[in-house]
């Protein structure tokens, strides 16, 4: 539909006002301040028996999506079991609650308003109400509205089969019977929905790990000789898969016919988005200890691992990291795609800079972010912009898989805990650690994995969730943010108005700068991430013109946009030129 009638069809723009509300800040200087009260009580169990067995320590994933469509973030969070049910779980990890089932946990959003215009930050456990019956030992999630229904469903991918659950639109939601591949009994990680045939339903890429058995349990040691975690160098890698959307409720494995398929890799993060310009979605994965991959897709339909040629395989040293989380991002504002990869302690973690062929540049020195991150292993991370200045910042989850000595000779009982680190991008192509003012949940030394990142308070900044093992999951609320002007925008499109991700925004600004933004829910590691587009400005700004791009090629555009709110933006049924 058209709000403009008699003009040519342009998207159809609505203001979410619900987008107008403050939390109220508690917690004085700090950038993030943790809510306690809120509802979510979920605690990680990994089922640590001191068998040393490896999804243990790799697993914890969650998901923000908008499962009853109003208007805000749900909460899901994916549990771990017993590993070895005959053993007896190791005093270092909290045990689950008396009577709380090993289950995976749906949490809907009921904030409320205060008579002082704040929000009440408040979470209502629904799991037993969504018919959701997941005991598998869950790893990540991926959501999206794959069959085009106006409600967003739920693949999980867990050690063991996977599983994808279809929101019925009522509360509910039905496990879906799946064909062979699809519900990979593997250990799968990695996952994420795309379009990648641009035929307007979402297909699904799912990355597999290593080859682990439990009857088969590798023995490995510290430096000291004491029993520790194998470095998955003594595992063999399995393959990943690409699904089509057959459009009838169904997938078909087109792993091999689209050259997918590479026995050795040891996926941990993906992102699906379009690296060298061609309107065509393309996939980078992130691989343990063997190169990455870039696989670019072809006008045919096939993808091409050009990660090598492409300089994005491995390091400015020519050598492969661990590569646990991913995200792509346009950091540097030139309108392409940039990527930043989280990695083990002594590596670094790694920024590729795109030059907008599809070529990158390995700049984790002279962005500042390679010292700071080489004594830490890290694994979820938001290229976001958290205090809306409109320059894209770093928030990154740590937790070690090896003992770090230190620990071990204090006597620590689960010697792998680290504090999360804050990076603020400057604008000069350097990041500062800022770490220390971020607030007291980032000097909290835990052992992180997911880090999903949304506006949970729909405040116009943003928010985290971080999964932490054996711990309680931590909601950290964003207090500096909404001091500044930002725009918002939800992409919707087709017959049940789904996210259209794969689309992009671009803000043009008076004073001259263009700021971009993808329509996302993958990035991070073992996470689901806020579909909407946000957006910082600062204080005193003039935007020109809102601009988005469409998934296969399609422009709309509006002029002179309403301000810290949330737009809700539809894709028009024909094209229009930009």
């Amino acid at each position: 539909m058209s709000l403009f009638p008699g003009r040519p069809a342009r998207a159809a723009i609505i203001i979410w006002v619900a987008a107008c509300l403050v939390v109220r800040n508690t917690a004085g200087s700090e950038i993030f301040a943790e809510v306690t009260d809120s509802g979510l009580d979920f605690v990680q169990f990994n089922g640590a028996t001191g068998d040393f067995f490896l999804p243990e320590i790799t697993c914890g994933g969650a998901a923000l999506f908008d499962y009853d469509n109003d208007g805000d973030l749900d909460l899901y969070l994916l549990q771990g079991r017993l590993m070895s049910p005959d053993q007896v779980v190791s005093a270092a990890v909290s045990p689950p609650p008396e009577g709380v089932p090993l289950i995976d946990r749906l949490y809907r959003n009921d904030s409320q308003i205060l008579p002082d215009g704040a929000v009440q930050l408040r979470f209502v456990d629904v799991t037993q109400e969504s018919g959701i019956e997941a005991g598998n030992y869950g790893c990540a999630a991926a959501a999206a509205d794959y069959d085009n229904d106006g409600w967003v469903d739920i693949y999980l991918a867990n050690l063991g089969p996977n599983q994808l659950f279809h929101n019925e639109g009522n509360g509910s939601f039905r496990e879906v019977p799946l064909e062979a591949g699809l519900d990979d009994p593997r250990w799968s990680i990695p996952v994420t929905w795309l379009d990648f045939d641009n035929d307007g339903w979402l297909d699904l890429y799912v990355g597999n790990y290593i080859e682990f058995d439990l009857d088969k349990q590798k023995i490995c040691r510290s430096q000291t000789g004491a029993r520790d975690y194998c470095n998955p160098a003594a595992y063999l890698g399995v393959p990943d898969g690409l699904f089509r959307n057959t459009r009838d409720g169904a997938f078909a494995d087109v792993s091999n016919t689209s050259g997918i398929v590479r026995p050795l890799s040891k996926s941990l993060g993906v992102v699906a988005a379009d690296f060298n310009g061609d309107n065509l979605p393309d996939l980078y994965v992130t691989n343990d200890g063997v190169p990455n991959q870039l696989w670019i897709q072809t006008a045919e339909g096939r993808f091409v691992d050009d990660a090598m040629l492409a300089g994005c395989a491995v390091n400015r040293l020519g050598r492969p990291e661990a590569s646990m989380g991913v995200d792509a991002s346009d950091f540097d504002g030139d309108g392409d795609l940039d990527l930043f990869m989280t990695h083990l302690t002594g590596e670094t973690n790694t920024l590729f800079l795109n030059d907008g062929q599809g070529m990158f540049e390995d700049r984790t020195v002279e962005t500042g972010l390679g010292p700071p991150s080489w004594g830490y292993t890290s694994w979820g991370l938001a290229w976001m912009d958290y205090d809306n200045d409109g320059l894209l910042d770093i928030a990154v989850a740590n937790g070690a898989v090896r003992e770090v000595q230190e620990l071990t000779d204090e006597g620590d009982p689960f010697p792998f805990h680290q504090p999360n680190q804050l990076f603020h991008y400057q604008g000069d192509g350097r990041y500062t650690d800022v770490s220390p003012q971020a607030g007291a949940a980032f000097q909290r030394s835990e052992v992180s994995r997911a880090l999903a990142v949304g506006d949970l308070d729909s405040d116009g900044d943003s928010d985290l969730l971080s999964v932490n093992l054996g711990r309680p999951a931590r909601l950290l609320m964003n207090t500096v943010g909404q001091k500044r002007h930002w725009q918002g925008a939800r992409l919707l499109g087709g017959p049940g108005r789904r996210d259209m991700i794969g689309g992009r925004v671009e803000l043009v600004l008076a004073n001259g700068e263009r700021l971009w933004r993808r329509v996302k829910t993958d990035g991070s590691f073992a996470s689901a991430n806020d579909p909407r587009v946000l957006v910082g400005l600062g204080e005193d700004v003039e935007v020109l013109a809102l601009r988005t791009y469409w998934p296969a090629g399609r422009v709309t555009e509006l002029r002179s946009p309403a301000l810290d709110h949330y737009l809700i933006i539809e894709q028009p049924s024909i094209e229009m030129e930009p």
